[in-house]
């Protein structure tokens, strides 16, 4: 199977339990997740199959949206309720500088990565690091968060809806918060609700995509690797050029079906005659050059 589900992670799920599950329900060895989600954190995982596992960086690198509880006042050593608890402190601000200090963070900020996290250090997990007591100094690396909705407050919880760049860690966000706050803070619940063009509301437990196997009814469950590449325009190259095509060579626009001068600065969506997705290209000088193939 080449495509991508866009599977709901459940609770006490790692992201590597969900791709172990899949490759047993679907007899499928070449599999691979989109973006690690805690064990805790529950929504969207697209998980690609077979070709697709090629866009696996890509849709890691996609923008998310996520509705998290920021629990004022406790300060962990994981920044989330599954550590030990650090510290503890009555909440004292009002509503009004809690929304205040929150909407700071909307725009660009340099946010240092939890030691709680998959990134590596010197070849080395952090969280492998952290388990056995050692801390590391981390960078701070800029994040984007586009936009925070704050959907409820009843201090010391608030739950708020956050769109953001990659990289960006809620947990760590929760803490700046609460520290701007000077009375702590972590997250409490997380839920991810939106990774690149998946929806939660299209999402897909694991006991579904088991019972569809059963049924003879998965391809229903499965994106065509070429739903990740709508953002680009499509172009199809005729029937005498398709050999060029599938060996991966540039092709001239006389290839082309039609070709817009206008648009010949950006990628393409490349199908064959018979409207076989082949991959994305880019116009390069006199001709389009292949950027990925997924033949």
């Amino acid at each position: 199977m080449n495509g991508i589900i866009n599977i709901y992670k459940e609770e006490d799920f790692t992201s590597f339990d969900v791709v172990a599950k899949l490759r047993g329900i679907l007899k499928q060895k070449k599999i691979g997740h989109t973006g690690t989600l805690d064990p805790k954190a529950q929504g969207v995982l697209p998980v690609c199959l077979g070709k697709a596992t090629k866009v696996c960086d890509l849709l890691t690198d996609k923008d998310k949206e996520y509705e998290a509880v920021l629990l004022l006042g406790v300060t962990t050593d994981t920044q989330d309720m599954t550590g030990e608890v650090l510290k503890e402190n009555t909440v004292t601000c009002t509503e009004e500088e809690a929304r205040a200090a929150i909407e700071s963070f909307v725009g660009e900020y340099d946010q240092t990565p939890p030691m709680y996290s998959a990134l590596k250090v010197n070849g080395q997990k952090l969280c492998n690091l952290a388990r056995a007591g050692i801390e590391v100094e981390r960078k701070a690396r800029r994040v984007h968060v586009y936009e925070i909705e704050i959907l409820s407050v009843d201090l010391p919880r608030i739950c708020m809806r956050v769109k953001c760049s990659k990289g960006t860690y809620i947990r760590t966000l929760c803490e700046d918060i609460g520290e701007k706050l000077s009375c702590g803070g972590c997250m409490e619940t997380l839920l991810r609700t939106k990774a690149a063009d998946f929806l939660l509301e299209e999402a897909h437990k694991l006991n579904e995509i088991e019972q569809a196997v059963k049924e003879g009814r998965i391809e229903e469950y499965i994106k065509p690797i070429d739903f990740v590449f709508q953002e680009y325009p499509c172009v199809m190259i005729r029937k005498e050029y398709n050999k060029h095509l599938y060996n991966g060579n540039r092709l001239p626009k006389e290839a082309c079906l039609e070709w817009d001068k206008k648009q010949a600065e950006k990628k393409y969506r490349v199908y064959d005659d018979k409207e076989q997705f082949i991959g994305i290209y880019e116009w390069s000088g006199d001709a389009l050059k292949p950027v990925k193939m997924f033949l």
